[in-house]
């Protein structure tokens, strides 16, 4: 069965973001330090993930796990703490079992456990982490089966369900609303600030066609970054009040406390054009004086706006998880069958050497010397048909195997079918 996979787990619904790091292995001695937890363990496999928002060790162990392990665990990782230190740091951690554990890996992998539910960066994520504890000599067939089923599952589940349609990300919310709002690709774009947000809004223009972008910042050298970035032009801050050539969208997000945009320098940057014009602001405070929608007609896109529409979006990736979670309850089902699929593959793994070696033995040691008395035409049938009866011996079994497991799966859907009718 299941019960050989386990998991320890911490995250962001258990404990701060900052508290998470006490669970995690020192990045530097990572691989000697894993490669001990699981010797002094007793585990058969281990693999570790660690994330901004989680740390997780899946392992797979044929002996007991004592209750205790979350404690056994911190004071492994910190011998120099108290007992209370320990205490405190092992509380939050949860430990699951068996298809409780094959589970939540699923549902780890579809996203429908993270900070922000929906998000498929969890899936190179795990593959990352995947590779890195293959690398370290830590993981083996049990976890090798499960990690390639749980990302078929995670696949899947974005392709059937919603659950990472509809953006939540400030960011994304704000490009679409701009897109929305008709911009040409040849659109002239003024953006204000080099931040990490105005970092990442560049991407959704680059991606899109817009490279009509001039990136005004107060340090030269990150306005040139993401200038260069977009194929755009890049200027100081102190340079936006002469700018003189016109526009048809501002995208504004500076650590700034006041307005940068005010009505005196919208009134110069605007010249004589007086088409509309549209505003993303994503500054808290605002960075573009709220006033300018009433007294020149701008269109601004800031947080505010945002906000119901990201509501909307999170409410719908919820409610698709809902489907999400019927899927992994079968896809959890599936796996088990699949399990025991293998675990038969592995006992019989031994049988074609054997029979081949049994084969061999006959032809050259038992049977000998009656066989080199043959001439050359008899010689031939006679390995022929060795070689004929090794095939059938090879398969007579692995059909079997076959039919048992297939019973066992029927078997198994007959009982759950008689609980569900109860």
């Amino acid at each position: 069965m299941l019960h050989g996979y386990h998991i320890l787990t911490l995250t962001h619904k258990q404990v701060p973001l900052a508290a998470i790091g006490k669970a995690m292995v020192p990045e530097a001695q990572a691989a000697p330090t894993l490669q001990r937890l699981q010797q002094s363990f007793g585990w058969d496999e281990l693999y570790y993930l660690a994330t901004c928002n989680r740390v997780m060790y899946l392992f797979y162990s044929r002996q007991a796990v004592p209750d205790a392990l979350p404690d056994m665990l911190m004071e492994a990782l910190h011998p120099a703490w108290d007992a209370a230190e320990i205490k405190q740091a092992a509380e939050p951690i949860v430990l699951v079992h068996g298809a409780a554990a094959v589970e939540h890996l699923m549902e780890v992998a579809s996203s429908m456990d993270s900070l922000v539910v929906g998000e498929r960066e969890i899936i190179r994520q795990l593959r990352e982490a995947y590779e890195q504890s293959r690398q370290w000599g830590l993981t083996g067939d049990h976890l090798r089966l499960l990690m390639r089923y749980t990302i078929e599952t995670a696949k899947s589940i974005y392709t059937q369900t919603g659950i990472g349609d509809k953006a939540l990300s400030v960011v994304a919310l704000a490009y679409h609303a701009l897109e929305a709002r008709g911009l040409r690709p040849d659109a002239r774009i003024l953006m204000i600030g080099a931040g990490q947000t105005n970092t990442l809004f560049a991407k959704f223009l680059y991606k899109y066609g817009y490279h009509n972008v001039t990136v005004f910042n107060r340090s030269l050298d990150k306005a040139e970054a993401v200038a260069e970035y977009i194929g755009g032009k890049a200027c100081t801050l102190d340079q936006l009040t002469q700018y003189r050539q016109g526009f048809d969208a501002l995208i504004v997000c500076t650590g700034a406390t006041e307005h940068l945009v005010t009505a005196a320098v919208y009134t110069l940057l605007l010249g004589a054009d007086r088409s509309a014009k549209v505003a993303v602001d994503l500054s808290v405070p605002n960075n573009i004086d709220p006033a300018l929608r009433s007294s020149h007609g701008l269109d601004i896109i800031d947080i505010e706006s945002l906000r119901a529409q990201a509501d909307l979006n999170l409410a719908y990736r919820e409610s698709e998880r809902q489907k999400a979670a019927v899927l992994i309850a079968e896809r959890v089902h599936a796996f088990r069958a699949v399990w025991h699929e293998r675990q038969v593959e592995r006992s019989l793994s031994g049988i074609p050497s054997e029979i081949r070696a049994y084969k061999e033995r006959a032809l050259h040691e038992v049977f000998g010397k009656e066989l080199a008395q043959l001439d050359p035409q008899a010689l031939d049938l006679v390995h022929r048909m060795m070689d004929y009866m090794e095939k059938k011996s090879v398969a007579v079994p692995m059909k079997a195997a076959k039919a048992i497991v297939l019973n066992m799966q029927k078997a198994n859907k007959a009982v759950e079918k008689s609980f569900d009718q109860q």
